[in-house]
């Protein structure tokens, strides 16, 4: 048992490495083309989503253990809403500059 747990801690590792090179591959291609957002926001941004991600989906899984909480249904998908909502927040909120005209 206590191989699985490190053995599933390690995956969760891999996956939030995997998000933070992507993060920071698509901060580089942006901060390439000269947009505002750089390395450091779409890192952050990649690393956060991808810890949330992983919170809703194995954070609770102890509440389904016990036996009085047997009707007790967890829903990831609510986390993912949000976080699609708050990309969608930081791509509203870009300022788009042409020629010093906002």
């Amino acid at each position: 048992m206590f191989d699985n747990e490190i053995g599933q801690d390690i995956i969760l590792i891999i996956r939030m490495l995997i998000s933070c090179i992507l993060g920071i591959a698509i901060g580089f291609e942006r901060n390439n083309r000269a947009k505002e957002a750089g390395v450091r926001t779409h890192c952050i941004v990649a690393c956060a989503s991808a810890m949330m991600m992983i919170i809703s989906k194995y954070g609770f899984e102890d509440l389904l253990e016990f036996e009085t909480a047997a009707d007790v249904r967890l829903d990831p998908s609510r986390m993912a809403q949000g976080i699609v909502t708050g990309v969608g927040f930081i791509g509203a909120g870009i300022i788009y500059v042409q020629r010093s005209d906002i």
